[in-house]
């Protein structure tokens, strides 16, 4: 049976089996990051997002707010549910990661510390796709967007994650 005994002290700090679980947690979305982040994408036929601008084979979308500022360009009620899934999982992409790090880095738990993190993290994953189209075409698109939204993600884990820890505390 699972019981958070086994995986968390009576201070809400991981114990060996708990942190041997995030470590391997973290390895594992970090593998599933890389894979969802840089893939070569095959192109939607279907979607032309507005906005986008070419540089040979590098291709940006340096719109602030594109989604919102263009949304008078969408022309079907499926094209609207595209973007809001986008942005939506754009928001989540890095949270399970930065989860996960919180509990096992106790010196990342302040608000700097998992904004500057998230930005990073996602500044990185988007100059990666910039030197993937250099490199093999992979059609990934560098969006200033995605900066906000992963950073926000990793925001809104830190939040998930002081809630959590304090009922967890709260609990003992």
């Amino acid at each position: 049976m699972f019981s958070l005994k086994n995986y968390l002290t009576s201070d809400g700090e991981l114990t060996a089996k708990g942190r041997r679980l995030l470590v391997g947690g973290s390895w594992l979305y970090f593998l599933l990051l890389c894979m969802m982040c840089f893939i070569p994408q095959v192109p939607d036929p279907g979607m032309q997002t507005p906005g986008i601008q070419y540089f040979g084979r590098i291709v940006v979308l340096l719109v602030p707010f594109n989604s919102f500022i263009n949304i008078g360009e969408i022309t079907s009620l499926l094209q609207l549910l595209k973007v809001f899934i986008q942005n939506l999982a754009n928001i989540f992409l890095l949270s399970p990661l930065i989860f996960q790090l919180l509990w096992l880095f106790p010196k990342l738990r302040s608000s700097k510390k998992i904004i500057c993190l998230s930005f990073a993290i996602s500044l990185s994953i988007e100059v990666t796709q910039i030197l993937l189209d250099l490199l093999i075409n992979a059609n990934r698109v560098f969006e200033i967007d995605d900066l906000w939204t992963n950073t926000l993600g990793g925001y809104l884990a830190w939040r998930v994650f002081q809630i959590y820890r304090k009922k967890i505390k709260d609990s003992k």
